[in-house]
């Protein structure tokens, strides 16, 4: 990689202040050239930032220096704050761009040159992403957990001991006629070791999905027609996103409606009301779909009688206590009224926990899921063939064949195009 980019890293402008990054080879330049002399690396300067074409004034801003490759990129690197005015910004980047070897960043191309030159893996990366993207606390802090590295860490870990559990399978094979290597009772330590790590990368397998998490948790509201169901996806969302009426079947198709509760995402489903017969066809397709929400749900809230639960673990909402005063079993509620909102509240939320990682942990992707029980599978053929020290050292080596395309460097290019081009320019 010999050229270098350039592209702003803060906010949208105008804003109070603009942060533009340079990366790479051309980045000593960049500086000298605008600010007139090379800062002390790593320490903020204030500095007038001139035009290298005619010498004109374009801001007075801070600069930093931040030679390689202890940077972000793994690059030479510089940061100028600038005004956040739209004038100041195109005036400067304008600049930049009329230097040699200088052009304008890619979307993702800051965060790609990292996993590049090793500052990143891919795992990494998706937390980035991720993070980029967060709209709940609790997206939050899994997605910086993961940005951060903790599963990268871990991931590091079982290599190493991959590779030592490789080496000890090698010793066997080819040294267990020599008195350094003990022949006996090797092959059932490498099958303790292979057993210990393949329970280490199931435990982790039971991390809860970073999809669910990004999406929402589905939440879906069941029940017969005229039940309340639409009344209470609106409380929910705190919006009138589905249409109320008291006319039977009102509701044909179901209504997704993501919304944020306490700091977690749903998505909201209303659905059709659920009966044996209808001679209405578009009714029934409604009904059809409704029955395919609930085998989808995570969580369902259901408004009708207690003996047609769908599900064992579905929430029992005894609906309408504004209006039907009698009691019945499951947790008495209006919508209209806020009677019981709150308790549902904390109860969804409560539920929401098992299915979301908690404070301290992170979620898992489906692409990282898949390599994990790839893994998995890999470490139980090697118990299965564990007095077959040849079969165990190919066992271990595409387990580890698997890691590598788990962080990243045995990752392929269009993968790798998709998951950078969704960051911003500045990224």
């Amino acid at each position: 990689m010999t050229d270098s980019i350039f592209a702003l890293s803060s906010g949208r402008p105008p804003a109070g202040i603009a942060v533009i990054r340079v990366s790479g080879p051309h980045a000593r330049q960049a500086i000298q050239a605008l600010a007139g002399r090379l800062p002390p690396p790593r320490v903020v300067s204030l500095a007038l930032l001139k035009n290298p074409q005619d010498g004109s004034a374009l801001d007075r801003g801070l600069v930093l220096w931040l030679p390689g490759p202890s940077t972000v990129t793994g690059e030479d690197m510089a940061e100028l704050h600038c005004h956040g005015g739209r004038a100041v910004i195109w005036a400067v980047e304008d600049a930049l761009g009329r230097m040699d070897g200088l052009r304008r960043a890619d979307a993702g191309e800051f965060t790609r040159r990292a996993f590049a030159n090793g500052r990143m893996d891919l795992n990494a990366v998706e937390g980035l992403s991720d993070l980029l993207a967060a709209e709940t606390q609790s997206q939050r802090r899994s997605a910086l957990l993961m940005a951060e590295g903790h599963f990268s860490r871990r991931i590091a870990g079982w290599r190493a001991r991959l590779l030592q559990l490789s080496a000890m399978t090698e010793a066997a094979l080819d040294f267990s006629d020599e008195d350094d290597v003990p022949a006996d009772g090797i092959e059932a330590e490498i099958s303790t070791h292979v057993a210990v790590l393949r329970d280490d990368v199931a435990g982790a397998l039971a991390a809860p999905s970073a999809e669910r998490l990004r999406d929402g948790i589905r939440l879906v509201m069941a029940g017969p027609p005229n039940a309340g169901k639409s009344t209470l996806l609106n409380a929910l969302a705190g919006r009138e996103a589905a249409i109320v009426s008291d006319i039977a079947g009102t509701t044909r198709d179901r209504i997704e409606v993501p919304a944020a509760i306490g700091g977690v995402a749903f998505l909201l489903t209303d659905t059709a009301g659920l009966r044996e017969e209808t001679d209405d066809p578009v009714e029934a397709i409604g009904i059809d779909r409704a029955k395919a929400a609930l085998d989808a749900a995570d969580l369902i809230l259901w408004l009708g009688d207690a003996r047609d639960l769908p599900r064992a673990d579905a929430i029992l909402i005894a609906a309408q206590a504004d209006r039907i005063k009698e009691e019945r079993p499951g947790l008495p509620l209006s919508a209209v009224t806020g009677e019981g909102m709150q308790a549902l509240v904390a109860l969804l939320l409560e539920r929401a926990s098992l299915l979301l990682p908690g404070e301290g942990d992170y979620a898992l992707h489906d692409r990282q899921r898949h390599h994990l029980g790839r893994i998995a599978h890999h470490l139980d053929a090697a118990l299965s063939v564990e007095r077959d020290m040849l079969l165990v050292a190919e066992e271990l080596r595409l387990a580890r064949a698997i890691i590598d395309k788990l962080t990243g460097l045995a990752g392929t290019e269009d993968m790798l195009d998709q998951l950078f081009s969704g960051f911003c320019i500045g990224k």
